[in-house]
């Protein structure tokens, strides 16, 4: 399976094909780190929240509304996954 990746050249993208068969783990672990965050329910002092996370589990913000975590996760061009 490959995936493909853009170069960003002055005139024109040029496509590079990656064989994510030969990925390090390291690099494997890594892969999507960038474009996804997740959200997932949680309760501070009391108060029902929703923590956002990098994904790799880091912790990234802190949202009192499902809404509003999804919408500052798209505001920074990632995509939101929710996490029971």
């Amino acid at each position: 399976m490959t995936s493909t990746s853009e170069t960003h050249d002055a005139e024109q993208a040029i496509p590079v094909l990656i064989d994510i068969r030969h990925l390090s783990a390291k690099q494997l672990q890594e892969l999507g780190m960038a474009q996804m965050a997740y959200v997932k329910p949680v309760v501070v002092d009391g108060e029902a929240a929703f923590a956002i996370h990098a994904a790799d589990g880091t912790p990234m913000a802190l949202a009192g509304d499902r809404d509003v975590a999804f919408a500052a996760i798209r505001q920074h061009e990632m995509m939101p996954t929710l996490v029971h």
